[in-house]
């Protein structure tokens, strides 16, 4: 039979899979090879990057996948 600091650390442990298989997709990428967008290949502009320097796709990208509605889980 499993004591409290067993299932303490089994429900840590689904915490950290569930939150490292939900991290933003950005982590990881080389910033300095992601000027580019990755869904219509032209250039994503100097000042997206800078205020979303995460951002792997140009605004018009973008809103296109928000309209979609596929950022939503």
């Amino acid at each position: 039979m499993a004591d409290n600091a067993d299932i303490a650390a089994e429900i840590q442990e689904r915490h950290l899979e569930g939150a490292l298989t939900n991290r933003p997709r950005w982590i990881g990428i080389d910033w300095a090879g992601s000027a580019e967008c990755e869904e219509c290949g032209d250039e994503i502009p100097a000042a997206r990057r800078q205020a979303a320097p995460w951002a792997t796709t140009c605004i018009e990208c973008q809103q296109i996948y928000e309209r979609k509605g596929r950022h939503v889980r």
